[in-house]
């Protein structure tokens, strides 16, 4: 069976047990469930600390997992990224007292403190900067007023809290991280089907099916406006002066494209949800 790691809690958790639930796999309905079965599917869930996923994914005890790719990275795990979830993002900066810091060079010698040792300090020998790292596994914005550190790098989202600390954020972004299937380094059989499931997921997710009616004489114009992946669906009525057209347009879109279609001179114009996919 195919042994996958999944989040038991944080911010990832939720999303990635609806997105395999969606997927068509057996998840858990007790929080207290560790291991989770699902024979209909060959697959094992195993319910982790988001933090340590990688490092089990990694060392081969597990076949796959779930987690971020801050986490990922920090680890130093030989687990290797297969495919973006497209949930769970957020953004590294440094942040320190307001007027203290401009750029990565002010951080020489000083003491940073982090959740993330293994990739802030990966970060700063690429951009060959010696700092000391001081390692906190919570409340990292307040690290510079109780004099632990100097400045700090964290997860930033408006920045609200590192200014309430009166704290700024400077120097470039040290990750763009997102939630991210990962594997562990070797050939992992079963591993083509649940990213195909999760893939079809993230599809389901994008886009919307819109069926529309529409002369003949324009379609052309028509699939200007909608592409779809590769190519629309065009059918006969019964009238023969018009065509019935099916495509996938992505969900963010839909109205404009709705808009569009309607001043062309299409009618019937409906959406439809997707509730799995396979591209």
């Amino acid at each position: 069976m195919l042994r996958i790691a999944v989040p038991n809690k944080g911010s990832l958790s939720e999303t990635a047990v609806e997105m395999l639930d969606e997927a068509g796999y057996a998840t858990r309905r007790d929080t207290r469930e560790l291991i989770v079965p699902d024979h209909r599917n060959g697959v094992e869930f195993f319910y982790l600390r988001p933090r340590d996923i990688a490092t089990y994914v990694g060392s081969g005890a597990l076949d796959v997992g779930i987690t971020g790719r801050d986490l990922l990275l920090d680890s130093g795990s030989a687990a290797t990224e297969i495919a973006a979830l497209d949930f769970g993002g957020s953004t590294f900066r440094f942040a320190g007292p307001a007027g203290r810091f401009s750029g990565l060079a002010d951080l020489e010698g000083v003491r940073v403190a982090t959740s993330y040792t293994g990739l802030v300090g990966a970060f700063l020998e690429r951009e060959g900067v010696s700092a000391q790292l001081v390692k906190l596994d919570g409340a990292v914005e307040s690290a510079v007023a109780l004099g632990v550190a100097d400045a700090v790098a964290d997860v930033v989202s408006t920045g609200s809290t590192l200014r309430k600390q009166g704290l700024e954020i400077f120097g470039p972004v040290i990750l763009e991280s997102t939630a991210v299937l990962i594997g562990a380094p070797r050939e992992v059989p079963g591993l083509s089907t649940l990213e195909r499931r999760l893939q079809g997921v993230l599809v389901a997710r994008r886009y919307v099916l819109m069926d529309y009616d529409l002369p003949a004489t324009l379609i052309e114009q028509a699939v200007a406006i909608t592409p779809g992946l590769e190519s629309p669906t065009v059918s006969p009525l019964r009238d023969r002066e018009w065509v019935a057209v099916r495509v996938m347009v992505p969900r963010e879109n839909t109205n404009q494209v709705m808009d569009e279609l309607y001043e062309l001179g299409a009618r019937a114009i409906l959406v439809s949800q997707i509730h799995a996919a396979r591209i």
